[in-house]
Parts: C-alpha cells; sequence; structure tokens
C-alpha cells in the first residue's frame, strides 16, 4: 500500500466555493485516471491552500511506486496550482 499527500496552493482564488471548483476536478482527475482513493484532507477553512492525501492497495510494490509517480506528476503539472511539497509513505504487512 501506498499513500501520498500533497500540499498546494491555489492561485487566483478568493473564496471556498472557487477553491472547490478548481479541488473536486483534481481530486476526481485522480480516481477516474488511476483508480486510487482520494479527497482534500486539510485545510479545508483556507480558500488559497489545500492538502490532497491518496491512497492506493496492490501487491506488487513497482506497480504501486508506478502509479504514484504518475499521481504527483499529474497534480505538478496543473497550471492553475502550485505544489508546495509532496509526501510519500509506502506501508507494508508489518505497519
Amino acid at each position: 500500500m501506498g499513500t501520498l499527500s500533497f500540499d498546494i496552493l491555489l492561485g487566483d482564488v478568493h473564496s471556498l466555493k472557487e477553491k472547490r471548483s478548481v479541488v473536486r476536478p483534481i481530486v476526481a482527475e485522480l480516481q477516474r485516471k488511476y483508480s486510487v482513493s482520494a479527497a482534500e484532507v486539510d485545510h479545508m477553512n483556507l480558500h488559497r491552500r489545500a492538502i490532497i492525501g491518496l491512497a492506493m492497495v496492490s501487491g506488487d510494490a513497482a506497480h504501486v511506486t508506478d502509479v504514484l509517480d504518475r499521481c504527483e506528476r499529474l497534480v505538478a503539472a496543473r497550471p492553475e496550482v502550485e505544489l508546495l511539497s509532496v509526501r510519500r509513505r509506502f506501508h507494508g504487512d508489518d505497519d
């Protein structure tokens, strides 16, 4: 199992409603393209910041790494957000 969390700064956003119109499509695209569980998980009351978390489970560690890499590239390539940091964790049987 692997998890990612993205700390993102949103560009020209002036309300929580505008923030949702930027964050929701990113979360939906991650879910649709890569079959991961994804959601906004922190900074819900800040209109220019968001933490998006995602998780995936697979018996193949190389597959997990590949999918997490693709997810990170997708978020980093979005012009409407600035990726401030990424936290990646791998979880094994003993976690």
